[in-house]
């Protein structure tokens, strides 16, 4: 049973004294929150986390399927762990279309860190939410930075080359590529050139990692990004199912993040986050609004005038909202 708004302050407090069980019931009541109560439940819960957030620093990992985001994943936070950073990881699955739950758990891939207390991973289902990611990632990402971690990482589905919106959550994206899969010339027509702040050239053994790191490196030349002067994503090779790259790769993360402030950035992802997270539950609402009028007659009516020619689809849509306003 889900806990009333008043104990959450209690849930909160434990979830920063460094509790897994705290953490995880908070994730799930915000992943829960378009139950019966569940909007009350958020809203008391951001506003109990408001004043102990701000402090972790969030990076994006994303790319297509068979690159290796989770082993990556897995041995970035055995890497961060052995710097002492405490770390918090959002594996975002595919969802079971019998449940609605995370089909894959990455919490199975990355069991080597189940045990340490210094790590928290979650998976969370999309539940149809387009972009590679889930509604609930940025409140999730809430709940991690309050909880203490000192970095987050936020690994994308993985389903194909659409999933750029891991960009308005991270401080740092890194796009993961593989040689042998043309992955190169899918990321300059996909669009993640603009995106990325450091590239990941996994599986730098096989053949084919030359072309594709050059391949990379050509594009980039000619892309023209408008990230400030002296930034230009680095491309690193790693072979994460041996552990080898990954301190290069931390240092570039590392790097990017440092220039960020340097350069008077530092916060920018943090605002990025939040006009995110403020626009997502403002179009939460109205869809909600929408919905309540949609069971009415309004919009089969409308529907009817469109189908049959009276009425254009915009006119219709500016009644139905017109409609949901009054009704609100």
């Amino acid at each position: 049973m889900s806990p009333a708004v008043h104990d959450l302050d209690d849930l909160a407090a434990r979830a920063r004294d460094g509790s897994p069980r705290a953490v995880a019931q908070l994730i799930s009541l915000v992943e829960d929150g378009g139950s019966a109560g569940g909007s009350e439940r958020a809203r008391a819960l951001a506003a109990a986390l408001a004043p102990h957030v701000g402090h972790a620093v969030v990076v994006g990992l994303t790319g297509p399927p068979g690159v290796g985001k989770s082993t990556t994943t897995s041995a970035l936070v055995g890497g961060l762990r052995a710097d002492g950073r405490r770390v918090g990881v959002l594996a975002v699955d595919p969802s079971s279309p019998f449940t609605g739950g995370a089909l894959l758990g990455d919490r199975v891939r990355m069991g080597e860190h189940a045990t340490d207390p210094g790590v928290f991973i979650r998976s969370m289902a999309t539940r149809g939410h387009l972009g590679g990611l889930t509604a609930a990632a940025p409140q999730a990402l809430r709940v991690l930075d309050a909880a203490g971690c000192d970095v987050v990482l936020v690994e994308t589905v993985g389903v194909g080359q659409s999933e750029v919106e891991v960009v308005a959550l991270a401080d740092t994206t890194v796009v993961l590529l593989a040689p042998g899969m043309g992955d190169g010339v899918q990321a300059a027509k996909a669009g993640v050139l603009e995106i990325a702040d450091v590239f990941c050239v996994n599986k730098a053994d096989r053949e084919g990692a030359d072309a594709t790191v050059r391949e990379l490196q050509n594009a980039m030349a000619m892309t023209r990004r408008e990230s400030g002067p002296g930034w230009r994503a680095p491309v690193v090779r790693t072979m994460a199912s041996r552990g080898e790259g990954i301190d290069e790769l931390l240092a570039a993360i590392d790097a990017h993040r440092a220039w960020m402030v340097e350069h008077g950035r530092g916060d920018e992802g943090r605002r990025r986050r939040a006009r995110a997270e403020i626009e997502a539950i403002a179009l939460a609402d109205l869809r909600a609004q929408l919905r309540a009028v949609s069971g009415s007659v309004a919009l089969d009516a409308l529907a009817g005038e469109v189908a049959g020619g009276g009425l254009d689809p915009f006119a219709a849509a500016d009644r139905l909202r017109e409609a949901a306003v009054d009704e609100g």
